[in-house]
């Protein structure tokens, strides 16, 4: 090795104490301070899981909102030993997601495993897409369950509102299923790529190769620690196809691993692939997604004995064609052999390709201990919560079916909203408002509840043809930018609400085909004059518009109350007054009857009586003549 001065070998201590310390003081606040946070869940499963060589805790199956339990086959090696999953038709609805709660805010890794029913009558092979807190980082595709790198999908993501949602979208290929969910928490810091990153990305994996290894292993098969997740990394043992490079490794330990932010273990440095004098240059090629842009981390170590000083390796790396370094020297870059180097380049790709070429320029061959790939993705903005909320309100009042869904974020992901649901971007708030509801037909039953006000962005409610019963909710009037109202064809009773006059931008309001009574309101029934489209028919009890019945006094309902109760009064006066005149009556005749039977001899006598004084009369003249 070349010899250096004392001066500059102080000086390069300083340096390495420099930029040491703070990564030794991360590590200790990391890992002495407290443990990450961690949820591990064996879905499907009704009790809590270990499995080894580990003795991993999974926790039993919750969190989810829909979904049927079944025995799981284990299509990949990658796959933890679970028995069981859970899989979601689609007669539950097209999506089902995972809402953990009290997830404290932070950085997290998020892995899912994906099995397939142990059951020969089902799809054995689903297809459908996965999103995490409405994000959308992987589609699962035809042929998943034969490639191991397919079976599990994993994503770095922020956790802002201390919940997580996983939620699993169905294309229409079969039943979504799920073996287990795992949540780590990493480092806020972890895979800062560059400047756009931040809570404002999600990071799907797409490659992570351990080189010069052929056996695949965990962050915690390499002893790595808790706070670098626990990442999985498929082992390589060449990069060619044709076996024109070679693998080496090494017992030595290596410098500068287990750092702050992503504490790479130490293990993924002492092996590595190199070129050959036939093929001095190593290239690396993956298929990727057009026109996204992809983050690339590549790991070094200078472990070849045949390579001991600064200038024998020196070599640039070509990312699709362009040089992303330049003069690599690794040597020169971490001032000593047996020491890690870690290059990141984030790049934006136009084809389905990425190739990574590592182009000696000077001594010997290329080296790379390892390589990792993730796809920049934007993270979507939600749905304001007010307004998530009074959904769900809506989803129980009136009875939605399950084939609804009706889970996770309604407008995101984008690829697939709510059924029903209109979404538009609210640029001034930063969220997704809820602009229409569409749900007429589909066999509601239910009563409309008064937090549908909430949707204080609705511009059209139709739920027209349903069977929903109640009154129409006050609070509709409002939501001040609705132009279309149609509850025509439901069970709808009681009065047209007074409110609904002050929906200055209404257009269209249909009413007819309900159950509605009384006097419609007078700021309603002028509104036809100026362009709007109202209709009010088959509705038996409506008055007071042309093409409706006249009206009489028109009676508050307080009035409507007093007088029925006057009425009732009246109507009990009378018959008091009938029962106590007839009970009057009854004694009078009775007591006649009495006094008849009892003064009967006398008033015959008396009657005699008088008879025989008027005869005598008569007689007297004839006596004295």
């Amino acid at each position: 090795m070349r010899q250096r001065s004392p001066a500059v070998l102080q000086l390069r201590l300083w340096l390495l104490a420099v930029s040491v310390w703070p990564a030794f003081l991360g590590v200790l606040a990391a890992d002495l301070s407290k443990e990450p946070f961690t949820i591990r869940i064996s879905c499907g499963s009704f009790d809590d899981v270990r499995t080894s060589p580990t003795n991993t805790l999974w926790y039993r199956d919750f969190g989810y909102t829909g979904g049927r339990f079944a025995n799981a086959t284990r299509p990949s090696f990658i796959i933890p030993p679970l028995k069981t999953l859970r899989y979601f038709p689609l007669s539950d609805g097209p999506e089902n997601c995972y809402n953990i709660n009290n997830v404290p805010n932070g950085h997290y890794q998020v892995r899912l495993f994906f099995g397939l029913l142990d059951n020969p009558n089902l799809d054995s092979e689903p297809i459908f897409d996965v999103s995490v807190e409405g994000t959308l980082f992987s589609s699962l595709l035809l042929g998943w369950s034969s490639d191991d790198e397919k079976t599990f999908a994993e994503a770095l993501v922020f956790v802002q509102d201390s919940s997580l949602s996983v939620c699993f979208h169905s294309t229409g290929h079969g039943d979504p299923s799920i073996l287990s969910i795992e949540v780590l928490q990493i480092d806020d810091d972890s895979y800062n790529f560059s400047p756009s990153w931040g809570k404002g990305t999600v990071l799907r994996t797409a490659k992570r190769l351990k080189c010069g290894s052929g056996k695949p292993a965990f962050d915690e098969d390499l002893h790595g620690i808790s706070w670098g997740g626990d990442r999985f990394w498929l082992g390589l043992q060449t990069l060619s196809s044709s076996s024109d490079d070679q693998s080496i490794s090494t017992e030595n330990v290596i410098a500068e691993t287990l750092l702050a932010p992503n504490f790479y273990p130490q293990s993924l440095y002492q092996s590595a692939i190199v070129g050959t004098d036939r093929q001095p240059s190593l290239s690396f090629e993956m298929d990727v997604t057009p026109n996204k842009n992809y983050s690339v981390w590549l790991h070094f170590a200078e472990i070849d004995n045949g390579v001991t000083a600064e200038e024998q390796r020196v070599f640039d790396v070509l990312i699709n064609g362009d040089t992303a370094f330049k003069d690599v020297d690794i040597i020169r870059m971490t001032g000593e052999r047996f020491t890690a180097l870690v290059l990141n380049k984030t790049v934006a790709v136009s084809g389905t390709t990425l190739k990574i070429i590592l182009q000696p320029v000077k001594g010997t061959r290329s080296i790379i201990s390892a390589i990792e790939v993730f796809e920049v993705i934007p993270a979507e903005k939600k749905t304001l919560p007010q307004e998530v909320s009074a959904l769900r309100t809506l989803k129980g009042s009136l009875g939605l079916p399950l084939r609804f869904g009706w889970n996770g974020d309604p407008c995101v992901p984008q690829q697939h909203p709510w059924s029903g649901v209109d979404c538009q971007f609210d640029n001034n708030k930063g969220n997704w408002i809820i602009d229409g509801l569409g749900l007429d037909n589909q066999g509601l039953r239910g009563v409309i509840p008064g937090d549908i006000s909430k949707l204080q962005h609705l511009q059209s409610i139709n739920l027209s043809g349903n069977s929903i019963k109640g009154n129409i909710p006050t609070s509709i009037g409002t939501i001040s930018a609705l132009q279309v109202l149609d509850l025509s064809y439901n069970e709808l009773n009681g009065s047209i609400p007074e409110s609904l006059g002050l929906l200055t931008s209404l257009q269209i309001l249909n009413l007819n085909g309900n159950r509605l009574s009384g006097r419609v309101p007078a700021n309603l029934g002028g509104r036809p004059l100026h362009r709007a489209r109202f209709n009010f028919t088959d509705n038996a009890g409506l008055c007071g518009i042309p093409g409706l019945r006249e009206c009489g006094p028109h009676l508050s309902v307080a009035a409507k109350i007093g007088m029925a109760f006057g009425v009732l009064l009246a109507i009990l006066f009378l018959v008091v007054f009938a029962a106590c005149w007839w009970k009057r009556r009854q004694s009078i005749l009775r007591a006649q009857k009495l006094a008849a039977a009892r003064e009967a001899p006398y008033a015959k006598s008396r009657t005699q009586f008088t008879r025989d004084v008027q005869m005598t009369k008569h007689q007297r003249p004839s006596e004295s003549s």
